[in-house]
């Protein structure tokens, strides 16, 4: 595990959508005294519109073409808390931004977590299918492997523990792996 004091005190939190990355981020942020950004709402202030729409204009891979200079700009900060968009470590660019520019945690739910909690959420347009939680288990087992050989640290994100609790977790693994952490 490398040591955060030599990558800028940056933490990446990564994970499908749903995991609760820009929840937990925002927290984490506020308690370890660092700026916080989502790198998807990012995306939506420079552009003026949606994710969804950005997807109809421009298509998935218009999107990630934004998506890639993004993260490479968020990365090369100091002591950011970055909430990526699910899919950002589909590009190799962005998986090695993310590795040497920071201390990347994949928080991790299954497919069936991550359904219970976005179900009714209609602003993920791969979700928009006729069975979203295929659609989960389809971007999970694509991507799953991604996320673990991208990050240094996986959090598992359990549905018995409330959101303060999984902070409080986060929090003290982040402070286990940096002792400059406060």
């Amino acid at each position: 595990m490398p040591a955060m004091d030599n990558m800028a005190g940056n933490i990446f939190l990564i994970g499908l959508m749903g995991a609760g990355k820009t929840t937990h981020g925002k927290q984490l942020a506020a308690l370890l005294h660092r700026d916080f950004v989502d790198s998807d709402q990012l995306i939506c202030q420079r552009t003026g519109v949606s994710i969804p729409t950005i997807f109809e204009l421009e298509g998935e891979a218009g999107f990630r073409k934004r998506e890639a200079a993004v993260i490479d700009e968020l990365t090369r900060r100091h002591s950011l808390i970055l909430a990526t968009g699910g899919g950002a470590i589909l590009a190799p660019e962005n998986r090695q931004c993310l590795q040497n520019r920071g201390t990347v945690i994949y928080l991790h739910a299954t497919p069936e977590i991550l359904y219970q909690r976005i179900r009714y959420d209609k602003s993920r347009p791969l979700l928009q299918v006729a069975d979203p939680l295929d659609k989960l288990k389809q971007l999970y087992q694509q991507r799953d492997p991604l996320y673990r050989a991208t990050a240094h640290l996986v959090f598992n994100i359990s549905p018995q523990h409330s959101c303060p609790q999984i902070t409080k977790q986060l929090l003290h693994l982040i402070q286990q792996s940096s002792p400059e952490a406060p």
